[in-house]
């Protein structure tokens, strides 16, 4: 059952990030560059202007997932995600999945 515990603390974990990405606060200053339905995120030392369509994508869902338990989600700016420049390149280039 810790197993089964861990995997619902996640999921809502993510599912508030997700419900926080697409809210978009107002009050908070975006970068010009960050267009609106998109967000930034790092990928070492690179950054990456996402379409808010990938937050449903499963292999970028897994790197928000691994980001979450590495990182938390108490940060502002751009996230932080936990692979090399060359995966999310490959992530990114993968179909865009429909709404």
């Amino acid at each position: 059952m810790p197993n089964t515990k861990k995997k619902i603390v996640e999921v809502l974990n993510l599912k508030r990030l997700q419900k926080s990405l697409l809210s978009g606060k107002k009050e908070m200053r975006v970068p010009e560059d960050v267009k609106e339905g998109h967000f930034a995120v790092v990928a070492v030392d690179e950054r990456f202007i996402v379409p808010l369509s990938f937050l449903t994508h499963p292999s970028f869902l897994r790197l928000l997932e691994q980001a979450a338990e590495e990182y938390g989600f108490h940060h502002r700016g751009a996230l932080n995600l936990p692979c090399r420049p060359t995966e999310l390149h490959r992530i990114l280039a993968e179909e865009t999945p429909s709404n």
